[in-house]
C-alpha cells in the first residue's frame, strides 16, 4: 500500500509542474534555513514558487515522463522554482541570490520540455522584462506601417496640389 503522505504530495508535485511555465532546478544544501527563506520570498515576488521536493517523488510525479537530460540533475538535494509568471524576472531573482549568498548552485532549467544547462539561466536573467519585449516587437511592427502611411499622406498631399494646380489652369482658361 502507497503512504498517503507520499501520495498527496506527488500530486502536489504534479500540480506544480502542470501549472509551471518554466522549472529551475537548485542545489540548496549549503542554505541556512534563513537564507532559503529569503530565496522563498524573492522568487515569489518574481513568480516563482521553491519547494524542496525529493527526486524520487519528482519522478513519480513526472509518470515516468521526464524531459531528455533532466536524470543527470535529479540527485542530491534539490529545490525548484516553479515559475508561474514571468521566467525571466525569477531567473533574474535567484541568480541575484546566488551571486550574493555564493552557495546554492543552479543545476538545470526546464522550459517547456526541453533541459538547458544552469548557464541557461543567467542568460535567461539578462533578457529584459516580458513587456519590454512585446514594446519592441510592437515597435517593429508599427515603424514600416507608420513609414507607409507617412509616404501614402506625402502622395495623397502631392497628388491633391496636382489636381488643385490642373483646376486652378483650368479656371485661368475659362476666365
Amino acid at each position: 500500500m502507497a503512504n498517503p503522505k507520499k501520495v498527496a504530495q506527488v500530486e502536489q508535485i504534479r500540480s506544480w509542474v502542470q501549472h509551471a511555465r518554466a522549472q529551475i532546478f537548485v542545489d540548496y544544501h549549503k542554505l541556512t534555513v534563513r537564507e532559503l527563506t529569503d530565496l522563498r520570498r524573492q522568487l515569489r515576488a518574481a513568480g516563482a514558487e521553491l519547494h524542496v521536493v525529493k527526486n524520487t517523488l519528482y519522478r513519480r510525479a513526472r509518470n515516468g515522463d521526464l524531459p531528455e537530460g533532466l536524470e543527470p540533475h535529479l540527485h542530491g538535494m534539490t529545490a525548484v522554482a516553479f515559475i508561474t509568471g514571468d521566467e525571466g524576472a525569477s531567473a533574474k531573482a535567484l541568480t541575484e541570490f546566488i551571486k550574493q549568498v555564493r552557495k546554492a548552485e543552479v543545476k538545470s532549467l526546464v522550459l517547456g520540455n526541453k533541459v538547458y544547462p544552469a548557464n541557461a539561466v543567467e542568460t535567461l536573467a539578462k533578457l529584459p522584462p516580458r513587456e519590454v519585449l512585446l514594446a519592441q516587437v510592437v515597435g517593429a511592427m508599427q515603424s514600416p506601417i507608420s513609414g507607409l502611411i507617412g509616404t501614402l499622406s506625402e502622395l495623397v498631399g502631392q497628388f491633391v496640389r496636382t489636381l488643385q494646380a490642373v483646376a486652378d489652369k483650368k479656371a485661368q482658361t475659362q476666365a
